[in-house]
């Protein structure tokens, strides 16, 4: 990296708190040279971590909060409440500058409502979106909204669909993504009314490749680089991937384990199926993107182990070295 980059890591969110979180930052380091980073959470659980491992001092920096935001927390409470979260105390660096992005495992509504409220919303943007990447043939899908906006209109849609095409643009080189909008089937006439309603307004956008409808199978058949839906159906298409992914691998892992013959033959087969596994591996893939916000934050899955942490560090690493939000921006005012 030519610049250097300060991300702000809220420590205490996730299923495994510090004790995951850190180490998967301190990895970080080596891999992002020009990488700094603002640790926020309680310092009692932080010290006795930085303390047993060797890091560059100069590249971490340790900000105490004294509340946590809990999984079970109300995202409408959070707003009211604890002031000191560490959540909270993240977003805040990011909005006065001291941070160019955030990185939470924590309660998902209330990033985004603290997020919004925090760093705030890019002008003209109705609401945001969480957009993440999916492995389909060939390469990766980013799918969005997948779980932030239940309800949405086809002006939503479309907003969506300008927010992906310039993250994707962005984010892999690709000058020209396939824009998708997940349906029903292909036929025009397919799909609720605010779908079909949303199909016209992207077709008729000249900033947008719009290739239109994609079923769920297409999806996974690589037929879109960017799929649009709600939230609603965005999330359980996320859910049930991942659900068959799990369940894919424990199937072969009983297979092998089922016949003498290919219990013999499993360290081979096992290193033919490597590059697929790696590919597939969800922690590769995790890190979502809040888009639409005036800075970057990403959320990490809140059951992420440490080399999923160390994913979505790399991902919001990538998006404020190329000013996603910005970008995004610049997109929106283009189509106006």
């Amino acid at each position: 990296m030519s610049t250097s980059i300060r991300l702000a890591i809220d420590v205490m969110g996730g299923d495994f708190g510090p004790r995951c979180i850190i180490p998967a930052a301190l990895r970080s380091l080596a891999l992002y040279p020009s990488l700094h980073l603002i640790l926020v959470g309680s310092a009692d659980a932080i010290k006795p971590l930085l303390a047993a491992a060797r890091y560059p001092a100069d590249r971490i920096t340790l900000l105490p909060a004294s509340e946590q935001i809990l999984a079970d927390d109300p995202p409408a409470r959070v707003l009211r409440g604890k002031p000191d979260a560490s959540m909270r105390v993240a977003l805040e660096l990011v909005r006065d500058g001291r941070a160019d992005g955030c990185l939470s495992a924590g309660n998902t509504g209330a990033l985004m409502v603290l997020a919004r409220s925090v760093v705030g919303m890019l002008e003209g943007v109705q609401r945001p979106a969480i957009m993440a990447a999916l492995p389909v043939a060939g390469h990766d899908c980013h799918v969005l909204d997948l779980g932030a906006n239940v309800d949405c209109s086809a002006e939503h849609l479309l907003e969506f669909a300008l927010m992906g095409s310039a993250a994707v643009t962005q984010l892999t080189g690709n000058s020209s993504p396939r824009v998708g909008l997940l349906n029903i089937g292909h036929e025009v006439n397919k799909g609720t009314r605010e779908v079909r309603a949303a199909a016209a307004l992207l077709a008729a956008s000249e900033r947008l490749n719009y290739v239109g409808h994609v079923e769920g199978d297409g999806l996974f058949r690589g037929e879109a680089d960017v799929v649009v839906c709600d939230g609603f159906v965005g999330n359980v298409l996320l859910k049930a991937s991942e659900g068959v992914a799990s369940y894919l691998q424990s199937e072969m892992r009983d297979a092998l384990q089922a016949s003498r013959l290919l219990r013999w033959m499993s360290p081979w087969v096992r290193r033919s199926l490597k590059p697929m596994r790696q590919r597939n591996d969800p922690d590769r893939h995790n890190g979502a993107s809040l888009l639409g916000l005036r800075s970057v934050v990403i959320k990490s899955h809140g059951g992420a182990g440490e080399e999923a942490l160390l994913a979505a560090i790399g991902k919001a690493v990538k998006a404020c070295e190329a000013n996603l939000p910005a970008r995004i921006a610049d997109q929106l005012r283009a189509a106006r």
